[in-house]
């Protein structure tokens, strides 16, 4: 049997019990796990790493599990026990999607798929750190689309591992003094007030994130002024080749290199290293994208134009069609 049909055959099963496990989400119900771990003794943490492993991997509802850690093993065990089933079952997800897809996507991938797999690729860890750490993604199908991505395994491992730390901490105390006020545990009141200041700490981490991501920003006309004074600087364009020639147009003394091929030609402007760096794009975004990868290759003078070309048409400046 060749391989192409083992990984089909390997992809319709897994889907299959995906599927089974989403029409069937009661297997893991709090009841039968607690009862489960309750009558399991000493082997009780690694039934419930096992769980939370296959609730990863099955798309089945994890803070489920979290907060029963906390209940059932205390704040410590519990976060252990869960970030260790939680990372091992985001690992195990990483490898089938990279083993069934990751080639098939890469050859079928373009245009603007293929620029956000890129720009995924360039951002690496601090990618996986920033959606680890920040709540607003589907964990479990996040899991499986990073998979499709050249991102080390190494470095996905490590990230995930370490940046789910806050999140995990956070649920499982909830689990632990919801059993502590069910059963009138002692100083109930402190613990709740800690409980409260933990989870203000998670919802404060994406402000964190975006300080910690912060690039150095210029506006539209400090630009104007430089270019106007011939100032000797690298104006790096990092949009696509058909937005560069588009309906924005592009300023005349910009370079073109396209945010998803910059790490590869990066040899192209290595003697600007030590002298100013400008990046632009439609707004900032992909700009800021490329400042950061920049700065992380040794370049010391990287700044970004605020809301980039919109704003350059929007004060009608000059621009190249």
């Amino acid at each position: 049997m060749s391989a192409k049909a083992v990984r089909i055959i390997l992809f319709i099963v897994i889907l299959g019990v995906i599927a089974i496990a989403a029409m069937n989400p009661q297997v893991i119900s709090a009841e039968r796990v607690q009862q489960l771990l309750q009558s399991s003794d000493s082997l009780a943490p690694f039934i419930f790493i096992l769980l939370y492993i296959i609730s990863t991997v099955l798309f089945l509802p994890g803070s489920i599990l979290t907060l029963l850690g906390g209940a059932l093993f205390g704040p410590v065990y519990g976060t252990l026990y869960s970030l260790t089933g939680a990372t091992l079952g985001a690992m195990i997800s990483f490898m089938v999607a990279r083993y069934l897809a990751s080639s098939w996507v890469e050859k079928k991938s373009s245009g603007k798929l293929k620029q956000l797999i890129k720009g995924v690729e360039s951002e690496g860890w601090r990618f996986v750190a920033f959606t680890r750490l920040v709540p607003l993604f589907p964990f479990n199908l996040l899991n499986y689309a990073l998979g499709l991505t050249k991102i080390s395994f190494t470095q996905y491992s490590i990230a995930t591992y370490i940046f789910m730390l806050p999140g995990a901490i956070a649920y499982t105390y909830l689990g632990y003094i919801g059993k502590e006020a069910a059963t009138g545990g002692e100083d109930i009141i402190q613990k709740v007030l800690l409980g409260i200041a933990l989870l203000a700490t998670v919802m404060f981490i994406p402000r964190m994130i975006n300080k910690l991501r912060h690039v150095d920003m210029i506006d539209i006309n400090t630009l104007k002024e430089q270019l106007d004074n011939n100032d000797d600087l690298l104006l790096l364009d990092v949009r696509s080749e058909a937005d560069f020639n588009g309906e924005q147009g592009h300023i005349e003394q910009a370079t073109l290199i396209p945010l998803e091929e910059l790490q590869q030609k990066i040899s192209t402007i290595e003697n600007y290293k030590n002298r100013p760096v400008i990046t632009i794009c439609r707004t900032d975004r992909r700009s800021s994208s490329a400042s950061k990868m920049l700065s992380n290759l040794g370049f010391e003078n990287v700044k970004v134009v605020r809301m980039g070309m919109t704003d350059w048409n929007k004060h009608h400046y000059p621009v190249v069609r």
